[in-house]
């Protein structure tokens, strides 16, 4: 029987922790805060009240603690998920993520596994200070031995989390936070029915004229977009990225063969990015599809600005409509 539960991504992400928790008990959560506060986002409100002190952790202010007991956990057959507060505050743990989560499985020739989870509230759009809105993900992209995934929506939040828990690899999950609580973006989930596979591209919204792909936060100034581009008799089709690492570009590749066009959006930086990436294979894959060059849409290449700054710093729709009418006019 289906049960049906229109739920925010926080919402999601918070039943699917708990739906993972209840079917194995060897599925621990830790981080700063989560249990008596629940998150400073509320993602795990409730859950160390259900599933005791020993099962859902307030650790000390230190990420290369959370990450190093994350690692021996793992060694002992614990599936931990891990909460980093904000993504800037994610570098203490660096040398733990890169230097031994990302490559003892592969070290050990498979013997040790390293099933944790990482869950990073990511990017901009919440008026906070330095540190707390920041887009690394191209950084842990880069490092051979880690999934790096970013879910844009409730369902894919909630199949999306547990799939990652069920994983023998570690998964970097970067959650778009600014959408969290967004009941605009609330949708009707089957709690029940996996939907199968959730990783990987896939189009959101069907179109012809142009191709945008994006992901986590981008994904809904992209339909946005669309929708705005609509008006104008231009059919954009988007494409949700999801997964970051292994990159799943078919489904782009496909689309741009169709539509010869592409624009690709991030709130990370534009230099050295995951737009630079997709724009080097789409060219070498697509070469003699194209109408015009991949254009990318992106934040600066500066540190991310005070509260007041980051509506200038983050795409917009403008920013992507402005992209797309330069790729037509090419």
């Amino acid at each position: 029987m289906m049960d049906l539960q229109k739920l925010t991504i926080g919402k999601a992400l918070n039943l699917g922790l708990r739906h993972a928790m209840e079917q194995d008990p060897k599925v621990l959560i830790m981080g700063e805060d989560v249990g008596k506060l629940g998150g400073v986002f509320r993602i795990t409100d409730g859950l160390q009240k259900d599933f005791g002190e020993q099962r859902v952790l307030d650790t000390p202010l230190a990420e290369s603690g959370i990450i190093g007991t994350a690692v021996g956990l793992a060694v002992r057959g614990f599936r931990p998920v891990c909460e980093i507060q904000f993504e800037g505050f994610i570098f203490p743990g660096f040398d733990q993520i890169s230097s031994q989560l990302a490559k003892l499985h592969y070290r050990t020739q498979g013997k040790v596994k390293m099933p944790v989870v990482i869950r990073v509230p990511f990017g901009g759009g919440i008026g906070a200070v330095e540190h707390h809105s920041e887009s690394p993900e191209s950084l842990f992209a880069h490092i051979a031995g880690l999934k790096v995934v970013s879910i844009s929506n409730a369902a894919d939040a909630y199949w999306g989390i547990q799939e990652a828990i069920r994983s023998d690899d570690p998964v970097m999950f970067f959650e778009p936070k600014k959408l969290y609580h967004s009941g605009a973006l609330k949708m009707e989930i089957d709690t029940e029915t996996s939907p199968g596979r959730v990783f990987g591209s896939h189009v959101v919204r069907a179109g012809t004229t142009a191709t945008v792909v994006a992901y986590g936060p981008s994904v809904k100034v992209a339909l946005d977009a669309a929708a705005a581009a609509e008006d104008e008799g231009k059919s954009l089709e988007v494409i949700d990225l999801c997964t970051l690492s292994p990159l799943d570009l078919g489904p782009v590749f496909e689309s741009v063969r169709k539509t010869g066009r592409l624009v690709a959006v991030s709130e990370a930086p534009l230099e050295s990015s995951l737009t630079s990436e997709i724009a080097a294979r789409v060219q070498q894959e697509c070469f003699y599809s194209l109408e015009s060059p991949v254009l990318r849409v992106a934040g600066f290449d500066t540190p991310y600005p005070p509260a007041k700054l980051e509506e200038h710093y983050l795409p917009d729709l403008d920013r992507v409509l402005h992209a797309v009418d330069r790729s037509l006019a090419w």
